[in-house]
């Protein structure tokens, strides 16, 4: 059961009960499949990826320097998500935000992401919006799951926890998987508005060395504990 969001230090989080879902798909690309029941314990995560906002408070109260296009007008409005943070930089924030804030593992992504939508190609449903994007929009403006989470498709991609590993799937333990234990990429799932077709589907992975910056790179909090 899902229970109502709750407000936690002024971000909006959204409990994933503990149990199983379908994780994959096998009308993508190789490391999409096989389809999979995974489960997963239970958590909380946001509402919306991390906002240029929040982030400009990390930065005021640590003197960390802000990431490439901090000075840009096209990712200066505060309600857009925050882009051009490498992994490492993603890292450094949930320390900062505490200990029982943490990036997202891919099956939490997507277990999050599908809201119980287990044969739909989107987040929200199978229908494709027609909105496209020249710069991250405002988080909340993208079609929200059935859990009301939104910017999952069409805005940035997302960090997650995971090393990258395209046999994963294929080898991975049925509860809580991990991720590969090392790599040369860390995963990141969600659409971006760079994209020629922004709205991938809920399934679809993708990766990055972690040390790079990118203006459709983002990510999103979760939760663990009581």
């Amino acid at each position: 059961m899902i229970t109502p969001p709750i407000i936690l230090e002024r971000v909006e989080f959204v409990e994933v009960a503990a149990g199983p879902f379908w994780m994959g798909w096998d009308e993508g690309l190789p490391g999409e499949a096989p389809r999979h029941q995974v489960w997963l314990d239970r958590y909380w995560i946001a509402r919306t990826p991390v906002t240029r906002a929040e982030y400009a408070e990390y930065l005021g109260l640590t003197g960390a320097a802000g990431p490439p296009f901090w000075a840009d007008p096209r990712f200066a409005d505060p309600d857009q998500p925050v882009v051009g943070v490498s992994w490492h930089d993603a890292v450094l924030y949930c320390r900062w935000r505490g200990s029982a804030y943490r990036l997202p593992t891919e099956a939490e992504w997507e277990k999050a992401a599908r809201g119980g939508l287990e044969d739909a190609r989107f987040p929200w449903g199978d229908a494709r919006p027609v909105e496209r994007f020249d710069r991250p929009p405002r988080v909340a403006t993208t079609p929200p799951n059935p859990l009301g989470l939104t910017d999952l498709s069409g805005v940035c991609h997302e960090w997650c926890l995971d090393w990258d590993g395209d046999d994963y799937y294929r080898r991975s333990p049925p509860r809580n998987p991990p991720g590969p234990e090392g790599g040369r990429r860390r995963i990141s799932r969600g659409g971006a508005w760079r994209h020629a077709d922004p709205w991938s589907p809920v399934a679809h992975r993708s990766s990055l060395p972690p040390e790079l910056r990118y203006s459709d790179y983002g990510f999103r909090l979760v939760r663990t504990g009581g």
